[in-house]
């Protein structure tokens, strides 16, 4: 498969007689590069890029809504891609789901709008970032769940959480904040801290996310939770708009991309 180049195609329909595609797409990704593709590594866009020219005959690009980072899952990611010779969707479907390798499947795949544009057309997404907190950690979830052994402060992670939900300057939780496209200040519409058992849970729902910015928000919770970081100093470093070491990047196997809204956002 060639390497493709980094810019995204602009919006223009498929080639007469062609077909576009929505994929629903979930991964593991432990094993993974990435998203993105790139020569003699395994990604996720090149794995069913792959299955695609197997089943087709046909090269062609799928288009995310957003590159995760390796070591990150989803559940919800959304893509399109376009065919020159059709296929019905529960057939391409199917045909994907039996080439594609255990840690990936086309959870849907429907006939899209000719315009239809996976990154351009997602007005947010959510994210959700896992923890397994308790002294032994849980077999079942080392893949996806990050281990904190001592007890965490959901209170005051919680009031951290409600310092940083809405629109500001995110440029202190973005790993790299002067390469930011658009700038740097986003909407966070919901940051909740959740515990079910030993498992907490942290949901991120926004218009766009910076550069590792939800693995951002995760650790500074968690560093909170420890009671490494007073809840109160959350506004402070969010105002200061400075990216430093106060600020720790969480683990990427805790964080999924849960799912992309192209309607009304919750």
């Amino acid at each position: 498969m060639p390497p493709w180049p980094d810019e995204e195609t602009p919006r223009t329909p498929p080639p007469p007689g062609g077909r576009r595609y929505r994929l629903c797409i979930a991964y593991d990704g432990t094993d993974f590069y990435g998203w993105q593709y790139q020569p003699a590594r395994r990604t996720v866009q090149g794995a069913i890029e792959e299955a695609l020219r197997r089943l087709t005959g046909e090269t062609a690009r799928v288009h995310a809504c957003g590159r995760t980072d390796a070591g990150v899952h989803a559940r919800g990611q959304t893509a399109h891609l376009d065919l020159a010779r059709p296929l019905e969707p529960a057939a391409l479907q199917k045909g994907l789901n039996a080439l594609l390798p255990d840690d990936v499947r086309i959870l849907s795949l429907s006939r899209a709008r000719p315009v239809f544009h996976a990154r351009y057309d997602a007005k947010g997404k959510e994210y959700r970032y896992t923890v397994w907190n308790a002294p032994v950690e849980c077999p079942l979830h080392r893949r996806q769940a990050l281990h904190v052994r001592s007890p965490l402060d959901l209170d005051a992670m919680r009031r951290a959480a409600a310092t940083l939900a809405g629109t500001h300057d995110f440029a202190a939780f973005s790993a790299n904040p002067h390469r930011e496209i658009g700038g740097t200040v986003r909407t966070l519409r919901r940051l909740d801290v959740a515990k079910r058992g030993p498992l907490v849970t942290i949901s991120a729902v926004g218009d766009g996310f910076l550069y590792k910015m939800v693995r951002s928000l995760a650790g500074h919770l968690l560093r909170v939770g420890r009671g490494a970081v007073p809840a109160e100093e959350t506004a402070a470093i969010l105002e200061s708009r400075r990216r430093t070491a106060r600020v720790e990047t969480a683990a990427a196997r805790g964080l999924c991309l849960w799912r992309v809204f192209y309607g009304r956002l919750p």
